[in-house]
């Protein structure tokens, strides 16, 4: 029997060796991050991706030899296990034929063929079936009983038995399933009677298109058209085409038997084979969508997850508002709230004199360095009514998303931060923030709540969350954390830490202070040394006791570095600040048994980095200083914009209005692109060009062909 690692080898052209040992590490507890970080001599140096995809292949073939296990008991139970089906099941590796397999010994409702079989129907089928030269007519009298009134009924007896058998049979379902993965066609009709409800469903009134070439968000607007009682979505390949291949399979003959088994052929096609391949199909490619869209939130995620910080700052933020004003706080280097406050400075009240002065104020007061605006209702207006103020000290402005900050300001969370607060001021205070840290203050919200994606609601919600937070994983241990000022809600998702040990960090630094050295961790309440191996390279102590403690570099390395250090005759302060002295050192002579030269060519590299934040440098982006509103636009208008969402159909760009326009991808590039993300990030900054304004609807079409693009 061949075993899951050579499969898993095959599917993703990894070595077995590869395979067995990132298995291993897994079954030992290790995480991705830690292992694809810190094991590449075990793993031969494969990335987070492919340690991801063995994870999640291993697991798949484990769930399906567990379903092998139930399959096979249920067959012995019944006595018609024998050593050769056994063997079948046992190297059977595709779960749709796994079922196949079973589904003649599956138990069973009460079904047609059931009956027919009770009545003593079986011997008619069979002959039936097998196509015998006989007058079956006549042979069917031979069935007549008490509950078999006529040769009708009996034929039609035996012919549920045989659409039974048809429909169970392996091959036939193989064939038709071949059918559908080549020809099948979805297509989407509206139910009549709500036509007018549905008028958001309008293209897809009357839509057909190969299932194969269909896009998933596609298939997820009609599923969600179809949840939602306004359409009616079927999948069906060529039902003549189809037809025919059941019947050259299973009629061999002519006369009246096989004639009437091309009509059970039909029934059964109809009635059985049909339905449950087109449930097949229906699931799989909304499992495919599912994930299709789930990888497109997943990358927005990241990139949303790695916008550049501005660093410890003090912030004043706002969250812009027309009737209930501007709530406006200022937060210190830290993130602590220090004060709150309204201004009302827009209509209807337009308190515009006092709304400066106050806000004047407070930047003196609380020595602001940035202001952050929600880029919400009243966004721009409150942009441009901020930089008409003329400040006493020199004040960066910038506008951040406000997605999800709603979500964080009702939450547990939020309330457990500001209990004495309403969720305006939590609002505002959330928008600060993620001027400071994105990351940090992101990692706070459920991550389908933070709006960059498609379809969210619609998806798988388990494969959802497990991406999604495998994301935000991903995302927290390659930037790393700071071990003295993070929050338990980020320190929650570095690698082999978790609610409870963040909980425990949180509480150590309360009541010892600082930590000033990795190994400290040890004390910390329930954290043991496999805890310590996971987390430990993860976290960062800015001047701590040993200078390594706050880079990437594993403590278990340390000595490594040491002798190098010596060997340069330097201190290890001296070599992380001199670290080009590296370039001239041969690193072969410090390859061991648990140190290989791919973790050597980490620690230089890490070394060099000299503390460079992965985010990168945040930038300022001024929109057009013209355009306020829709009605202001005009076709053929060049704007700078801002990426704020990407689908696989296009990516929707802010600039600087309350609605976004749509770059459909046709409209991205000048070389045809399969996805946005071929050449898109999200939060990048961009040239569109206005193609078309539907003021009624609201849409905006964009253009980036031809735009001369800027280095953002």
């Amino acid at each position: 029997m061949q075993n899951i690692f050579s499969i898993i080898s095959s599917e993703l052209s990894i070595s077995e060796r590869q395979v067995a040992n990132t298995v291993a590490l897994l079954d030992d507890g290790c995480t991705i991050p830690f292992i694809s970080r810190y094991r590449k001599e075990r793993t031969g140096g494969l990335d987070e991706t492919q340690v991801e995809a063995i994870f999640k292949r291993n697991e798949y073939y484990n769930e399906l030899q567990a379903r092998k296990t139930t399959i096979l008991a249920a067959i012995e139970k019944q006595g018609k296990l024998t050593p050769e089906l056994e063997s079948v099941i046992r190297n059977t590796w595709n779960l749709n034929d796994l079922e196949d397999i079973y589904l003649p010994y599956k138990p069973k409702r009460r079904t047609r063929a059931a009956v027919a079989r009770e009545k003593g129907l079986e011997p008619l089928a069979k002959i039936i079936f097998v196509q015998k030269s006989v007058d079956v007519y006549a042979e069917a009298k031979k069935y007549l009983n008490d509950d078999v009134k006529t040769v009708e009924d009996a034929i039609a007896g035996a012919s549920d038995i045989n659409a039974e058998l048809i429909s169970e049979d392996k091959s036939a379902r193989e064939r038709v399933r071949r059918m559908f993965e080549q020809e099948a066609v979805i297509t989407s009709k509206v139910v009549k009677s709500k036509m007018e409800e549905a008028e958001k469903y309008r293209d897809y009134f009357d839509f057909s298109q190969r299932l194969s070439t269909c896009p998933s968000h596609r298939i997820l607007a009609m599923r969600r058209g179809e949840s939602e009682g306004f359409l009616r979505v079927d999948i069906s390949p060529d039902e003549e085409h189809s037809l025919k291949q059941l019947k050259y399979l299973f009629i061999h003959g002519k006369g009246q038997c096989s004639d009437l088994l091309t009509e059970t052929i039909s029934d059964a096609y109809s009635r059985l084979i049909k339905p449950s391949i087109e449930t097949e199909f229906a699931s799989s490619s909304k499992e495919k969508a599912d994930i299709t869209a789930i990888d497109v939130f997943a990358a927005n995620l990241r990139q949303l997850l790695m916008t550049p910080p501005l660093g410890k700052k003090r912030i004043l933020g706002i969250d812009p508002g027309y009737r209930t004003g501007c709530k406006l706080v200022c937060i210190d280097t830290e993130g602590n709230l220090l004060h709150n406050d309204n201004i009302y400075p827009h209509k209807p009240q337009e308190q515009t004199a006092l709304a400066m002065k106050k806000l004047s104020s407070m930047v003196s007061a609380y020595k602001i360095d940035a202001i952050a605006i929600g880029n919400g209702t009243a966004s721009r207006e409150t942009e441009y009514f901020v930089k008409r103020i003329h400040f006493d000290r020199p004040v960066q402005v910038f506008v951040v998303s406000e997605d999800g900050a709603s979500v964080y300001s009702a939450s547990s969370v939020a309330r457990e931060e500001f209990p004495q607060y309403d969720v305006t001021v939590r609002g505002a205070v959330s928008i600060a923030r993620r001027l400071m840290d994105p990351l940090a203050e992101l990692v706070k919200i459920e991550p389908k709540s933070i709006g960059v994606g498609q379809y969210q609601h619609d998806v798988d919600q388990k494969l959802l969350k497990d991406s999604l937070d495998r994301v935000v994983v991903s995302v927290v241990n390659n930037v790393g954390v700071n071990l003295n000022t993070a929050t338990k809600h980020l320190l929650n998702y570095v690698s082999g830490l978790g609610p409870v040990l963040a909980q425990n960090i949180v509480d150590y630094r309360a009541e010892h202070g600082a930590f000033t050295n990795r190994k400290q961790l040890l004390d910390v309440t329930r954290l043991g040394n496999k805890a310590f191996e996971q987390c430990a390279g993860f976290l960062r102590i800015p001047d701590g006791d040993n200078p390594l403690d706050n880079t990437a570099v594993h403590p278990e390395s340390y000595p490594v570095v040491a002798k190098i250090a010596k060997d340069c005759k330097l201190t290890m302060a001296e070599l992380v600040e001199k670290p080009e002295v590296l370039d001239a050192v041969d690193l072969s002579k410090y390859v061991t048994e648990q140190i290989g030269m791919p973790s050597l060519l980490d620690i230089v590299t890490e070394l060099k980095k000299k503390g460079r934040n992965p985010r990168g440098i945040i930038k300022v982006l001024e929109f057009d200083k013209n355009i306020h509103r829709i009605d202001d636009l005009e076709e053929g208008m060049i704007l700078p914009g801002i990426v704020t969402n990407i689908t696989n159909f296009g990516a929707f760009v802010d600039f600087g209005i309350k609605e976004n326009g749509l770059v459909h991808v046709s409209q991205i590039s000048e070389k045809r692109i399969e996805s946005p993300t071929e050449v898109l990030k999200l939060h990048q900054y961009v040239m569109v060009k206005v193609v078309s304004v539907d003021k009624e609807r609201k849409r905006i079409q964009l253009t980036m062909k031809g735009v001369e693009q800027g280095n953002g």
